[in-house]
Order: C-alpha cells, then structure tokens, then sequence
C-alpha cells in the first residue's frame, strides 16, 4: 500500500507558544489523546525536548506501536519522521500560524502507510477520524489552560 497524506485544521484559541508548550509535553499525551495508550521519551534534544519518542496507539483494530524522530521550529513547527515499529512509514507535521488575534491556525499534516495489516479504506477512514479527534483534544487542553 503507498503512504496516504491527510490534512486537518483548527483554530485554538491562544498563542502558537502555548500550542507548541502542549504538543511537545509528551508525558501528558495519554492523559489528553484519547488514542494514545502509553507514550515515552527515549532521546532528548539540546534543549530537553522529545528527540525519539516511542507511542501505543489504539487503533481500534488493534494496538500500534512505533518510534518517531522529533524536530522542531518553534514556536511554529514540529515534525516528525518514522524510526521503527508497526506501521511501514509515517511523517507528520504540525504547522501553528499566528492569526494575530491572539489565536492559532494549527495544521496536522500526516503521511501514513501501515502496512499490510490494515484495508487501504478502513486505514484512510481511521486516518481522519484519530487526526480530526486529535485537533479537538489538543484545542480543549490548550485552552483549558
């Protein structure tokens, strides 16, 4: 199966930093995405960030587990790119815009390829379903402070 791409967008209201300060506190990801199972810092960057960062994620149809490597723009940009795990590939990308309104247009962008193990189809739909309920659990925990 080639790599699928899948975009969703959201407006958050606050700063790109405070977007950025959530999405890089991976210690916290289980207590807010509701697909992510467990999550671990493996490797740190200079500055303390998640440099490899290993997931399990509920899949529904079963559960996944892989590596991604981080890098970072900030308070505008993170992306990550496959390391190992259950899936082919993956890569990804959060782009968090200014609106200068004191809100953010923050971009999830993905590239996926699981492999054999998931129908073409059911893989798109469970694409978009995990990436549109991610946005909206990132936008509540952001702006519940």
């Amino acid at each position: 199966m080639a790599k699928r791409y899948a975009e969703h967008q959201i407006v958050i209201e606050s700063a790109p930093q405070a977007c950025f300060d959530v999405l890089t506190d991976y210690d916290t990801f289980a207590d807010w995405q509701s697909a992510v199972e467990a999550c671990e810092v493996l490797t740190r960057d200079q500055q303390g960030r998640g440099r490899e960062v290993a997931f399990e994620i509920d899949a529904r149809v079963r559960t996944v587990g892989y590596t991604l490597r981080y890098s970072y723009e900030p308070p505008h940009r993170i992306a990550w790119e496959f390391v190992d795990g259950d899936v082919k590939d993956v890569d990804g990308e959060y782009i968090l815009e200014d609106n200068g309104d004191g809100t953010t247009l923050a971009t999830y962008s993905l590239g996926l390829d699981p492999g054999v193990w998931l129908p073409g189809p059911l893989a798109r739909v469970l694409g978009e379903q995990v990436m549109k309920g991610q946005m909206e659990e990132l936008k509540a925990r952001v702006e519940s402070g």
